[in-house]
């Protein structure tokens, strides 16, 4: 074993663990630390016995054994858990040494945290780390962010572990400074929501619309990862709906119908909210698993409004096909959308995001992977400037082909009374991203009518502002501030 460590990690939960088994399999000596110090001794004469892993009962013998300039991986719970240890750590560690946050912390946090270690003379990198616990052993995908200078001393160890692409390449890069690793992941997070929100509807109709058993949609989801679906969710989707009980019966559907969430994709909406970004699939895939939360209630309201699904009398193969259709259109509004906020984002936190590299990233690795992602990334890398993904000639040819199965699955879930908010959102989006005249002139006026917040005309230039004495009794001056 070497005499110092390459990297040291602090939090031994099971990602910490997994993200150091990882890190010593590709040659690394990794140092832990954990606060609950018999995790530490557990660990290193358990699962780590025999290999180049050290153990340390303090932060001091933590940073003593660490090579320079030193490296200091944590894995602690976002929030406050993540300030208390930098504020442990700044002591101990000399200028120049880097500090790499690997949880799920919120962007603007990061933003903080970066300035602040740098004002201390410390290098700080706040990493998106997504895969889960097998990501974290095998290979996750990994987004840094934060101190420029660090990169060059994490990047080896950071490109050894990630995942990897069909060529070799790494699903790891640096993203931009301060918070954009972080703000990434985050988006990836968004994404996710919205891909398990599609995967959830497409169930729900396929079942309550379609009558399907869950041994049929088994077989669908599989023949569904053998085409442009292909991807880690639908991979897992497949195998849930296969999975029995003791008794036989399908174990998916003895799950209490209520989702949890942990903030990531809440803080995505509010992102978009803050940067004036239609995130409108992602953020009704968040309210889903608040309407799913309200479990009593909607199981009364369901007695007070009792409906029955009637039975579908349609050819049920071409609606499956539909419903696919619809699934994958859908999936591509959802990454045009976040695309187009971190794009936004960028310009606001001048960021230079890579946003093929971005796709790249999340081709491997990471819950939200799939062949689709390889799309993405062709379409940026032509043309880096893409304002949004629907107008690359392969989404447009794509999204042509798509329309009229997803506009048949979307009125046959209004008709039939199957909730669909993220395809329908998805819809709605598109088709009023791909109208050149929508009602907002009237919206503009009402506006000016209530609070002389003035209006733009057609017939003049843009910049331009007017006001119009709607009543003849309002006056003429206007509002100082206009914002639509």
């Amino acid at each position: 074993m070497k005499q110092k460590a390459d990297i040291g990690l602090i939090g031994l939960a099971v990602m910490g663990e997994n993200l150091v088994m990882n890190m010593e399999s590709k040659g690394f000596t990794v140092a832990v630390f954990n606060r609950t110090t018999e995790k530490v001794d557990k660990f290193v004469s358990g699962r780590a016995a025999g290999k180049n892993i050290i153990g340390c009962h303090t932060l001091e013998e933590l940073v003593a054994n660490l090579e320079k300039p030193r490296k200091v991986f944590m894995m602690v719970k976002a929030g406050q858990a993540v300030d208390d240890m930098i504020e442990q750590l700044l002591p101990v560690l000399d200028d120049g040494d880097i500090l790499i946050d690997g949880g799920n912390s919120h962007f603007p946090d990061t933003i903080r945290r970066t300035k602040y270690v740098e004002s201390k003379g410390k290098l700080y990198i706040g990493t998106g780390v997504s895969g889960g616990e097998e990501g974290a052993l095998k290979g996750p995908s990994m987004m840094p962010g934060g101190s420029p200078a660090a990169w060059p001393y994490v990047k080896p160890i950071f490109q050894a572990i990630c995942a990897k692409v069909e060529d070799g390449s790494p699903c790891c890069d640096w993203v931009g400074e301060n918070g954009a690793g972080h703000f990434v992941k985050m988006v990836h997070n968004g994404i996710e929501y919205g891909d398990m929100q599609l995967i959830c509807e497409a169930y729900q109709l396929m079942r309550d619309l379609l009558g399907m058993s869950d041994d049929e949609m088994h077989e669908v989801f599989a023949a569904w990862n053998k085409t442009e679906l292909d991807s880690y969710l639908i991979e897992i989707t497949r195998d849930i709906l296969a999975y029995k009980d003791t008794d036989g019966q399908p174990i998916v559907e003895k799950i209490l119908d209520t989702a949890g969430q942990k903030g990531t994709g809440k803080w995505t909406g509010i992102a978009a909210l803050d940067e004036g970004v239609p995130l409108t699939l992602i953020g009704e895939a968040v309210f889903a698993r608040c309407l799913s939360a309200m479990k009593s209630e909607r199981v009364e309201a369901s007695k007070e409004y009792a409906r029955t699904i009637p039975a579908f009398t349609g050819d049920k193969a071409e609606m499956v096909e539909a419903i696919r259709q619809a699934l994958y259109a859908s999936k591509i509004i959802s990454y045009a959308q976040g695309y187009t906020l971190m794009r936004t984002a960028a310009k606001t936190y001048g960021w230079n995001l890579n946003y093929g590299g971005i796709a790249l990233m999340w081709r491997g690795g990471c819950i939200i992977r799939s062949v689709f992602l390889g799309k993405i990334k062709e379409a940026y890398d032509k043309n880096p400037e893409l304002s949004n993904l629907l107008l690359d000639p392969y989404f447009k040819e794509t999204m042509q082909k798509l329309i009229p199965a997803w506009r048949k699955v979307a009125a046959a879930a209004v008709q039939y009374g199957v909730p669909a908010p993220a395809m329908t959102a998805a819809l709605s989006y598109f088709d009023g991203y791909t109208t050149d005249r929508l009602p907002a002139n009237l919206l503009q006026a009402q506006r000016d009518y209530f609070g002389a917040h003035t209006y733009e005309r057609l017939d003049s230039p843009r910049g331009e502002f007017f006001h119009t004495n709607w009543t003849g009794h309002g006056g003429n001056t206007a509002a100082s501030t206009y914002n639509a």
